[in-house]
């Protein structure tokens, strides 16, 4: 390693290393949150696993990411970006082993809640390493290829998931991180320099991380198992988490950032569209398989021309949203992908792709673009540049917990039985009361977007940060975002 932090160059050898060591890295935690929806339906027939074990194989891995995605980013600021990143990468790659080699579902379950927690280091980590490692001339240019090439991994995750599925087995899904991880780690000790936040102190909330990830995990538990006492008891967390997050002086979650009615309204879009956004993806890979019988590879495939406009598109659909101001963007784009969940109610047995699936597929894209980059643009927007980061954090964290709790309770509130997915007539039925629901909830997101995003002044836009991913496919959650860079130290090769 030739350069320290803040000088490397995009075109020497050392930055093209750093950017393929963060999209290695990013990418593994990209997968695994659109991938394994196509793998479900196999998971469940080689582990004899009902409902409610599908629902825990994607949900424990988005309960720990969600829980402390942003208490990650704090470690890396601290105690080193390159440090927690790898630490985050190996950690991943051990949960992902484990994964491919659980002999029950009970296993599964486990090893996902470990590969989330990996998720959580690794995921915050690999933008601040492109942020503190280019000088600043290049760090535009840098983040743009790291989104680009990470747009391209997400666009081609369900396809190569789906053909990992009906090749090698399900469980290849989880194995190709470990020799990602192998090739990751190494570059990474080679090639990134160390930096870290010198004016980051206090201490982390770790009691704050724990109560939310506690909440979310109850009320997960209480609506899939279903039980009462569970959902309570979350609540119950839930009020503790906001009454810790408000008595310490340095939270996770201060409350004071919701203090912006524009940062409240575009994270109250962010939960409903996220939730929806879930839910739809993750019934629909078992509908397709389920009920339209098409092969693994062949639902993975049918997914791919949402992430493809997201990809083509999401740069132009930022620009568009800086021109016209967030409110329309934020207020059609739920619309559009409420149309193309009701258009999948014509998804039935022997569903042709192109008359059925693909016109649901292409307008689900379409709403999709024209809503993820201004929603990141709104939130950030809505706050001061030095607190862009934590703001783009609680993003994240919302859309993901909005999605857990989407996948925990749409079966429940659409009537699905522990063996649904195991009969075409019984899932396709209840498929047909779940769509209307996901697009109600988008429906009220583009409600809440037209009756309380307002357009900012131009002079607050100036004096707020902006989107420095501008290319992105927000299908899980939007991407994250990061403050500019302050003065970052080196720790040394």
């Amino acid at each position: 390693m030739d350069k320290a932090p803040g000088e490397i160059r995009l075109s020497s050898a050392t930055g093209r290393w750093v950017i393929l060591t963060t999209v290695l890295g990013s990418s593994m935690a990209l997968l695994d949150s659109t991938v394994v929806n196509v793998a479900l339906p196999r998971i469940g027939e080689d582990l004899n696993a009902d409902m409610a074990v599908l629902q825990w194989t994607v949900n424990a891995y988005t309960l720990t990411l969600a829980g402390l995605i942003l208490l990650g980013g704090a470690l890396g600021d601290r105690y080193g970006r390159r440090k927690i990143f790898i630490f985050g990468v190996v950690w991943f790659a051990i949960g992902s082993l484990l994964c491919g080699l659980a002999p029950n579902d009970i296993l599964l379950v486990a090893a996902r809640a470990l590969q989330g927690v990996g998720a959580a280091l690794l995921t915050p980590g690999s933008l601040s390493l492109i942020q503190a490692s280019f000088h600043p001339d290049d760090r535009a240019r840098a983040v743009g290829l790291w989104s680009g090439f990470g747009g391209v991994g997400a666009a081609v995750g369900p396809f190569l998931g789906g053909w990992l599925v009906d090749g090698p087995g399900w469980r290849w899904v989880f194995l190709i991180n470990v020799p990602l991880a192998a090739l990751c780690v190494p570059v990474a000790l080679r090639h990134v320099p160390e930096s870290r936040d010198p004016q980051a102190h206090g201490r982390f909330d770790v009691l704050g991380a724990v109560l939310g990830a506690v909440a979310l995990g109850l009320i997960t538990y209480g609506l899939i198992a279903p039980q009462v006492w569970a959902g309570a008891a979350g609540v119950v967390v839930a009020i503790a988490f906001v009454l810790v997050e408000r008595s310490r002086p340095d939270p996770m979650l201060p409350p004071s950032i919701f203090a912006s009615r524009q940062f409240t309204a575009a994270n109250l879009v962010t939960v409903c569209v996220y939730a929806a956004f879930s839910g739809f993806f993750f019934l629909t890979a078992l509908q397709l398989q389920v009920v339209a019988g098409y092969s693994a590879l062949g639902a993975g495939t049918a997914l791919l021309p949402t992430t493809v406009l997201m990809l083509l598109f999401s740069a132009r659909s930022g620009e568009l949203g800086e021109r016209i101001g967030p409110r329309i963007p934020l207020t059609v784009g739920p619309l559009l992908c409420a149309a193309a969940m009701l258009l999948m109610l014509r998804v039935g047995e022997d569903a042709s792709y192109v008359r059925d699936v693909l016109p649901a597929m292409l307008v689900m894209g379409m709403g999709m673009v024209t809503l993820v980059a201004p929603l990141t643009a709104t939130v950030l927007a809505s706050v001061e540049t030095a607190r862009a980061g934590l703001a783009s954090g609680i993003n994240n964290a919302a859309a993901r917990a909005a999605g857990l709790l989407a996948v925990a309770a749409l079966p429940l509130l659409a009537g699905m039985g522990p063996e649904a997915y195991r009969s075409a007539e019984q899932f396709g039925e209840t498929f047909r009361r779940a769509m209307p629901m996901c697009a109600g909830v988008l429906v009220l997101g583009s409600l809440i977007a037209w009756t309380t995003v307002r357009r900012p002044e131009p002079a607050d836009v100036l004096a707020r940060a902006r989107p420095q991913c501008r290319v992105n496919c927000g299908v899980s959650a939007p991407p994250l975002e990061q403050a500019e860079e302050r003065v970052t130290g080196s720790a040394g090769p």
